[in-house]
């Protein structure tokens, strides 16, 4: 199982991260596209990288909007897995 993170680790990374905020035990990241299609797009193409690293958000559509949700469920928080996930996320456009 994954390790947790401490406060000071989730701060630091987060502070690499300028799109995600800290939400609880998750970390969360809000998108904006020019409409509905363009916002399925995005989420299929989050498809792969999650699947490749075993790990996969939770994903909130409305309209052109994404919220996208990470935390490691099995661990009870934040993890590497999460951080590792959205920094690639982040490199999606």
């Amino acid at each position: 199982m994954a390790t947790l993170l401490s406060s000071e680790a989730i701060q630091s990374k987060l502070a690499q991260l300028p799109d995600w905020t800290l939400d609880g035990k998750t970390i969360t990241c809000t998108r904006n596209f020019k409409d509905f299609v363009a916002a399925v797009d995005f989420v299929n193409r989050l498809v792969e990288p999650a699947e490749a690293a075993g790990h996969h958000p939770d994903l909130s559509i409305s309209y052109n909007r994404v919220i996208i949700q990470l935390t490691t469920h099995d661990a009870g928080g934040l993890t590497e897995k999460d951080f590792a996930l959205a920094e690639t996320i982040s490199r999606l456009h």
